[in-house]
């Protein structure tokens, strides 16, 4: 499964790098993360059937940094 959520962003990364037309890339590491975060909140706060606890534990984090990042992308 990482393999395939890798492939999936080395191809949008390569596709963004062609179709920058000249322009300088910038804050690449930020627009990653934040294109990829919120979808993944998303689909772990619906599979933990919006368990704040379960959803941590899913992912590693503490529940106060998930409550954070849910309040981030207007999840909470």
């Amino acid at each position: 499964m990482s393999t395939e959520i890798g492939d999936c962003v080395r191809r949008s990364l390569n596709r963004y790098f062609r179709d920058l037309d000249g322009e300088s890339p910038h804050a690449i590491y930020a627009m990653v993360i934040a294109s990829v975060e919120k979808p993944m909140l998303e689909v772990v706060m619906k599979q933990s059937e919006g368990n704040q606890t379960i959803a941590a534990e899913m992912l590693g984090i503490s529940r106060s940094t998930l409550r954070r990042k849910l309040a981030e992308h207007n999840l909470s």
